[in-house]
């Protein structure tokens, strides 16, 4: 580092004199601002450009070159103060050769105070640096360094005007600094570099691989809008009909797992027509229709004289669905006895009629379906393990209509237009009327949906179907009491349902209830009527209770479990037995303001 230790004072001004900074602040200074020009997220070229351009702040010095080496040796990188695209060319012509080959040979700085008498500078070198016998320049290397291995040169000139006083180790120390922290960002950009390059090789193989396949996904899309009845947008069915595409090539036992109403039986299908064997037979039987004794004469088929009324030899649902596919829908609930001759044909895939001897072999690959808990089943032994492990060798989930609620608009509007095609009429849903649809249940799934809808088209009066046409709106929907969990059927009073041909109990004015839960003028409720004795039998009005009767005491119905409740909604829900949705409908249709506290 360069400073000017004797400071040239004038002597007939004694008291003017400049205050000395030492040499150790101004090179923790310039540690300091060079470390913030290495972190900074730029161009590496740039980053070093920089370095040399603030290096020239804090040393005497003329030029300054950075060069970076590629593994065989060669410079890679060459910049100085500066830099741009282009100019590599002009600060390599400025690196004398056999000096940074010193460098970089022995990993140790080299120091010349003049080029022109150093024997490592080339008569070439000293005119490229601009040395001669008036001009005196001197030349500092070191080494950048990752561990102990030399990845390039820190070069500086200066040129000496014989008043100025250099301190050359000092600038060897502070240029060693320099260089060390040059070398970590250099090490640091490099990683990053590779990386990248890895990752951009990985992401074109992988596109690479995805445009082979993307024929064949165009192949799976079509077949997809081909499967009858699938409908739904939703992650779920298109995961499931992604494993369907999978499953369907292989001739491997499928068990399709799920509540019932799902489309189970679309499922299957759908897996017979992607399958190989989409040209076979697709046969079908539901185990859980058919008592024992008839369901194996149903699927072996039976000889002329098996058992009364055997007129003739017929085949059964295994013969039929020689190389095609059988599908055995409740596949839960068929006897223990039944399983063991069950399991021999999936084994075997052979098998004898009822009342015959000769064996027979078929192709058939069975497709079953259950919503039984198959393992808990197995557990109670009331499921064969071995045929539990022989039909699900790939188990296929179906989700339920709760777990894709996105898929009700699509389902509700193409069983609304199967509708009016069947009956002429051109019926659309309100978007209230969706609203509704989308908070219901559906216990019953698909199937609980279709009827639903078709109820409600059939009972519509207008043109279109709004919110009031739906039977939950009218506490008229049965199936809402499937949506409550066990527990909560047993605690709560069962679904009170209006019906107006019965006769309604009142409980006369100032008379207390008979207990501390009875609501009065309350709808007859669901369960079987109970006696009354009589004492406690109140007056009967036989005649048919008038409109405004009624909507005094489902007003009042409303309100005192309001009240019980503290306002709370879920609570009165609780109370009468209903879904928080239904205890809103009937608030707004009465008009009951909520009281806050």
């Amino acid at each position: 580092m360069v400073h000017q230790e004797a400071l040239q004072v004038e002597r007939e001004q004694p008291r003017a004199h400049v205050p000395l900074v030492s040499l150790s602040d101004v090179a923790l200074t310039g540690i300091y601002e060079i470390s913030k020009i290495l972190t900074a997220p730029n161009r590496l070229e740039t980053t070093l450009s920089s370095v040399v351009s603030l290096l020239s702040s804090f040393m005497q010095m003329r030029h300054g070159v950075i060069s970076l080496l590629e593994d065989d040796g060669i410079p890679n990188i060459t910049v100085g103060a500066g830099w741009n695209e282009g100019t590599d060319a002009r600060y390599r012509a400025r690196l004398p050769e056999k000096a940074i080959g010193q460098v970089i040979a022995t990993a140790v700085p080299l120091i010349a105070e003049n080029v022109a008498s150093h024997p490592a500078f080339a008569p070439a070198d000293v005119v490229a640096l601009g040395a001669s016998e008036e001009t005196r320049v001197s030349w500092i290397g070191v080494p950048l360094r990752v561990g102990s291995r030399v990845i390039g040169t820190l070069t500086i000139d200066r040129v000496w005007d014989g008043r100025s006083v250099f301190r050359l180790d000092s600038d060897v120390r502070f240029l060693t600094m320099v260089a060390n922290l040059i070398g970590q960002t250099v090490q640091l950009h490099r990683v990053v570099s590779r990386d990248r390059e890895r990752l951009m090789a990985e992401s074109g193989r992988l596109q690479k691989e995805l445009s082979e396949l993307k024929p064949h996904t165009g192949r799976s899309e079509r077949k997809r809008v081909y499967v009858d009845g699938i409908i739904g947008e939703s992650r779920e069915i298109r995961a499931l009909l992604d494993k369907i595409m999978i499953v369907a090539k292989s001739h491997s036992p499928v068990l399709l797992r799920g509540e019932s109403g799902t489309g189970k039986e679309l499922i299957a299908k759908a897996i017979h027509e992607l399958s190989p064997r989409a040209k076979g037979p697709f046969i079908k039987l539901n185990c859980a229709a058919l008592p024992e004794s008839v369901l194996e004469s149903e699927l072996f088929g039976h000889e002329k004289g098996a058992f009364t009324g055997a007129v003739g030899a017929r085949k059964g649902r295994f013969e039929l669905a020689d190389k095609g596919t059988l599908f055995l829908d409740e596949i839960g609930e068929i006897s223990p006895s039944f399983q063991a001759k069950l399991l021999r044909v999936l084994q075997e895939q052979e098998f004898e009629r009822v009342g015959g001897s000769h064996t027979l072999k078929v192709n058939v690959r069975v497709v079953a379906a259950t919503n039984r808990n198959l393992e808990e089943a197995v557990a109670k032994n009331e499921f064969r393990a071995d045929l539990y492990y022989r039909i699900s060798v790939i188990p296929v989930i179906v989700p339920s209509l709760r777990d894709r609620r996105v898929d009700i608009p699509l389902l509700a509007n193409e069983f609304l237009e199967r509708f009016n095609r069947e009956n002429g009429r051109d019926l659309a849903f309100n978007p209230d009327a969706m609203e509704v649809l989308m908070g219901c249940g559906f216990p019953g799934n698909v199937r609980e949906l279709e009827n639903c809808v078709q109820r409600t088209a059939t009972l519509a009066q207008g043109g279109a179907i709004v919110s009031d046409d739906f039977a939950c709106k009218h506490n008229e929907c049965l199936s809402a009491l499937l949506w409550r969990s066990p527990a909560e059927a047993a605690t709560r009073r069962p679904m009170e349902i209006p019906l107006p041909v019965m006769p309604s109990v009142v409980t006369p004015i100032g008379a207390e209830p008979a207990n501390s839960n009875t609501v009065t003028k309350l709808p007859l409720p669901m369960a079987a009527p109970q006696p009354l004795s009589p004492a406690a039998a109140p007056a009967v009005v036989p005649a048919r209770p008038t409109a405004l009767d009624e909507e005094l005491s489902e007003r009042e119905r409303l309100v005192d479990a309001m009240e019980r409740a503290g306002w709370v909604q879920a609570k009165a829900a609780r109370l009468l037995g209903l879904t928080p949705r239904q205890i809103g409908y009937a608030l707004k249709k009465h008009d009951i303001e909520i009281k806050r506290f």
